[in-house]
């Protein structure tokens, strides 16, 4: 199948729900190729299509709006069922940890502070994989939920973006909390009002659908995840030739959320396959060791990556010639090839 003309040309899927499907790859414009991404909804099941239309509404008004900004990626092309924005060589916040980076944060409030003046608010800044780390900036992502307001006075503009900074300051809370100012603790402490109805009734139902459509956890994994990946990883740690285990996520077209099992260990894979039956992951990788930080904790946002075969964000995580060596096995023996494209 054609994409856009043949402009398209894809490499990875990053994610697959029922809303929308994105990949990674380049688009030729007049000046040659570029690093992009393209959001397409023209193969969403016909019950989700009518909010899935609303989505990628949302998301084409407000990158139109932002695109002068330099906060979020650009907007390259746009129709009814399929947007290329331009490429951030980013890492997802929830990866990068930016721990004690007060710079970050203040290129984040800058950030908001422009999409705000905009008259845009993004609605949806809860979850960190909805931002970025790029050379120690910090840009937005993912407009879905967005806004795109005619005047700043209103009062519905200025409960949403006073939510976005209070999530915005969660996450400073969490990576650098030694950063907050008085002020910023104060905004912490204060749901909106709209915010707290909303936590007492509608998310409450907003969590129930969510998980009977397997769509996403916090860091946009899938129930599946968090429902299946924990009793793989306890059985594979009881058989004796393993030592540990990684389980990570990454889209899948058949199921949506796949998983990709790391294993530590001298077991054999298809002996590890064998011993889990129906049960196991899609993808099992053995290791010769995983990869850890200083305090011994395996290194889950280098695997998700290897998963994900977002390879050239790897090195920017990687701190020392050992790991860089470990890693570099690890990608060399890598599983999840499909999705390396696709249409």
């Amino acid at each position: 199948m054609s994409v856009l003309n043949g402009r398209w040309r894809g490499e990875v899927v990053l994610k697959r729900d029922v809303f929308s499907t994105i990949e990674r790859g380049y688009f030729r414009t007049e000046d040659g190729e570029v690093e992009a991404v393209l959001r397409r909804i023209d193969e969403v099941p016909w019950w989700s299509k009518a909010l899935a239309h609303l989505l990628f509404r949302r998301e084409r008004r407000a990158l139109t709006r932002a695109a002068t900004l330099d906060v979020g990626p650009r907007l390259l092309y746009a129709e009814n069922r399929m947007l290329v924005r331009r490429w951030i060589a980013g890492v997802p916040l929830h990866i990068a940890k930016p721990q004690g980076d007060a710079g970050y944060f203040r290129s984040a409030k800058a950030a908001l502070r422009k999409l705000h003046r905009a008259g845009v608010t993004h609605n949806d800044l809860a979850k960190e994989q909805n931002w970025l780390y790029a050379d120690g900036r910090a840009y937005v992502t993912d407009f879905q939920l967005a806004s795109c307001f005619p005047h700043r006075r209103s009062a519905l503009f200025r409960i949403a973006r006073y939510e976005d900074l209070r999530h915005l300051l969660k996450h400073k809370r969490r990576y650098a909390p030694e950063g907050l100012t008085p002020a910023e603790r104060r905004v912490l402490a204060r749901k909106s009002l709209p915010t707290r109805i909303w936590m007492a009734t509608g998310k409450k139902v907003y969590y129930a659908i969510t998980r009977g459509l397997n769509v996403t956890d916090r860091e946009g994994r899938g129930m599946r995840f968090m429902r299946e990946a924990p009793a793989i990883a306890a059985r594979l740690r009881s058989h004796p030739g393993v030592r540990d285990v990684a389980i990570v996520a990454f889209p899948d077209r058949r199921s949506g959320t796949g998983l990709y099992a790391f294993v530590e260990g001298s077991a054999d894979d298809r002996e590890l396959s064998d011993f889990l039956g129906s049960t196991g992951p899609e993808h099992l990788q053995i290791v010769d060791a995983l990869p850890r930080n200083a305090q011994g904790e395996v290194r889950n946002e280098i695997l998700e990556l290897v998963a994900l075969n977002q390879l050239d964000l790897i090195g920017s995580l990687v701190k020392t010639d050992s790991e860089r060596a470990l890693v570099a096995h690890i990608v060399s023996g890598r599983r999840n090839l499909r999705d390396r494209f696709a249409f």
